[in-house]
């Protein structure tokens, strides 16, 4: 099952995605966001309307991030070994993390802004893991329990002030840069996430490719480590880390600019597609 945060004609609402376009969850549900339908804990009342006539097509309305108010997001950074590599880092025995806010999100089509300050604007395709139900302290054992779904995520990032300092934020968190969709597919049908495989293209060429398998930390540990630090929350997303290729570690740099276009597809879920603008 997908399902989406979306506006039409302004109003935010969230639906489920069909082969014919999108049935509106929003106006037929209480739940006014599908976070808010997440922590209800029933998704079988969007899979009851899979065979409902679809509401809107999918390119009739403007795609929001997937959660776009998670209480946290969470990222990890340097969490392949490819990654790690060309950055000349070394792994650590604990996952590195880092926030993003959610007021730097885009959702699927929207443009990812390349900042005025700034002409490093990298690409960062990755597993975002997006969390079901509230849990403190969760066991790697039961951890994929707690899991409502995956979704594609671009954590673009500004180089240059991510280098600022040795804390990644500032480089990490500019308005309108990191793009999250299109839908998140449910963990019913990804019941092995290191099954998946992730490829990053700009203008059509790949730049990223990997299979999820090959994570430093595994999404079930990664779950268990962030929720010792504080409970994990429905609509809670853990960005899950991005493999080797990234811009800033290529011969010549390779950056984002105005007119191009990025994409992030994951098997099994589908393409993260937006163009990139610069700021003015």
């Amino acid at each position: 099952m997908k399902l989406c945060s979306f506006l039409h004609d302004g109003v935010p609402s969230y639906g489920l995605v069909t082969d014919a376009g999108i049935v509106d969850l929003g106006k037929r549900f209480a739940e006014p966001t599908l976070r808010d339908f997440l922590a209800a804990g029933d998704l079988g009342r969007a899979a009851a309307l899979a065979g409902e006539p679809a509401d809107y097509a999918f390119d009739a309305v403007t795609h929001a991030p997937v959660i776009p108010n998670p209480d946290k997001i969470i990222c990890v950074g340097l969490n392949y070994h490819a990654h790690i590599e060309e950055t000349g880092r070394e792994e650590t025995p604990n996952p590195v993390l880092f926030a993003r806010y959610a007021g730097s999100q885009i959702g699927h089509g929207a443009p990812l802004i390349k900042p005025l300050e700034s002409d490093q604007f990298d690409y960062e395709g990755e597993l975002a893991v997006i969390i079901g139900k509230e849990g403190r302290r969760i066991s790697e054992a039961d951890a994929l329990d707690y899991v409502a779904g995956y979704s594609c995520y671009n954590d673009a990032s500004v180089r240059d002030w991510q280098k600022h300092t040795h804390q990644f934020m500032p480089g990490k968190t500019f308005a309108d840069t990191g793009a999250f969709g299109p839908w998140m597919v449910t963990a019913d049908e990804i019941p092995d996430p290191t099954a998946l495989h992730l490829q990053t293209r700009l203008n059509g060429q790949v730049v990223q490719d990997t299979g999820v398998n090959l994570l430093v930390t595994s999404i079930p540990r990664l779950i268990a480590y962030c929720s010792t630090i504080l409970p994990l929350l429905p609509g809670d997303v853990i960005v899950s880390g991005t493999p080797g290729g990234v811009g800033a570690r290529r011969n010549p740099q390779l950056w984002m600019k105005e007119g191009d276009v990025c994409e992030v597809e994951i098997s099994g879920i589908g393409v993260l597609s937006n163009p990139i603008k610069a700021e003015v």
